[in-house]
């Protein structure tokens, strides 16, 4: 054997599988199951893959099979679990990284390094996007219900803003010809605009000009104008947001601290670091229940749509997210289980993180859908024109 690898230090070990176990959990769970999965059955027509027996206090019996979840569950069963034991193995056949692996074929070494560099950026975005997190956070700790983003009475708010709870505000008293060009209609046009707005019940309506309909959420314009900073174009780049980059300071100093010490060091840490998620999640699942019209929500999540089958658009958000919560093709799953002994039994283990990864996905669908229905409530409209974009703040993963 080349003395080369005889010189190398034995490759560091997880000390349980079960620390493997969590490391993976903590990896492939994240925003793509607490985010973008929701968001992905909201648009897609929403519903949960299994029936139900017992019926549920909404309008119907509840024998329900999933619309959006049909192609989700084939991706994961013919393309992502798989792929996902495929990496896990190699990595521990192997006892190598992403990048090393493709030593068996020299030919395909290009792959390897294209997967870290797409790694590379993906952790770029990806902890900013857990630093805008962190702002909310931190400006969620309130004993008040004030929250910067309920209220259009600060600073970076703009003549437009209005809350989608507050009742819309228009002017009285304006007079007909604001709205009609009364200098082409004929007397009997007039006669009969006076029987419809003067007279009878219709005679203190108010009318609302466009102006008074271009509004803009307090929630949007906390996110662009004080999160974000927005400016008003290309030729005005404006300054550093401090705070972001003080969060996004913090965020990186987590992930060193995670990390530093080795494998042995990060599978005792990723114990508090996987489990904190599912905490917060059960304690906001708690909260969303007892909130009024969090029943809407969920009977929105749970009656599936299938005309949204026939959409190819589907079946291509299924599978890429899918790839993107499972994290695959980035050679992070093969270094993790290259720290696993050469006998440990892989595919059991990986078929258990898949089994929590898409649990999880499916039980923060009750997380968000009772806040949603909540939300329709709360505006006086049907949850599938709800303004979720409180919620996503119009970002998606592509």
């Amino acid at each position: 054997m080349d003395q080369r690898y005889n010189s190398l230090l034995p490759r560091e070990q997880w000390s349980s599988s079960t620390d493997f176990i969590m490391s993976c959990i903590g990896y492939a769970i994240g925003l793509g199951n607490v985010w973008r999965f929701p968001y992905l059955c909201y648009q897609n027509g929403g519903g949960l893959l299994f029936r139900l027996s017992f019926t549920i206090n909404f309008q119907h019996r509840a024998d329900i099979l999933g619309a959006f979840l049909i192609p989700y569950f084939i991706s994961l069963i013919f393309c992502g679990a798989p792929l996902f034991i495929l990496e896990t193995t190699w990595g521990q056949l192997l006892s190598i990284g992403g990048l090393g692996m493709f030593k068996i074929c020299p030919i395909f070494k290009g792959v390897g390094i294209a997967a870290a560099v797409m790694a590379f950026w993906l952790n770029i975005y990806y902890i900013v996007v857990l630093s805008w997190a962190m702002c909310y956070l931190w400006e969620s700790f309130r004993l008040d219900s004030n929250v910067p983003w309920r209220h259009c009475n600060h600073k970076w708010n703009t003549p437009r803003c209005r809350s989608e709870y507050e009742p819309l505000t228009c002017h009285n008293n304006r007079t007909i010809a604001k709205y009609f060009n009364v200098q082409i209609l004929t007397s009997d046009h007039l006669n009969e605009y006076r029987k419809k707005f003067f007279v009878g019940p219709l005679s203190n309506w108010t009318i609302c000009s466009a102006e008074d309909l271009n509004v803009q959420s307090p929630v949007k314009e906390y996110w662009n104008y004080q999160v974000l900073g927005i400016s008003s174009g290309i030729e005005e780049p404006g300054g550093l947001r401090w705070d972001l980059a003080f969060f996004l300071l913090i965020a990186w100093t987590i992930c060193y601290l995670c990390i530093f010490k080795g494998v042995r060091w990060t599978g005792k840490v990723v114990y508090l670091t996987a489990s904190f998620p599912y905490l917060m999640l059960i304690c906001l699942l708690i909260r969303g229940l007892t909130l009024p019209g969090a029943s809407l929500g969920l009977e929105f999540y749970l009656k599936p749509n299938f005309e949204k089958l026939l959409e190819s658009k589907v079946w291509v958000d299924a599978v890429t997210q899918v790839f993107f919560s499972y994290g695959l093709g980035l050679g992070a799953l093969v270094a993790l289980g290259s720290y696993n002994s050469y006998h440990n039994n892989i595919y059991r283990q990986s078929l258990t993180i898949c089994f929590v990864n898409s649990a999880t996905s499916v039980f923060a669908g009750f997380v968000i859908f009772s806040f949603i229905g909540f939300m329709a409530v709360e505006q006086g409209k049907p949850v599938e024109e709800a303004n979720i974009q409180t919620i996503y703040l119009n970002c998606e993963f592509n």
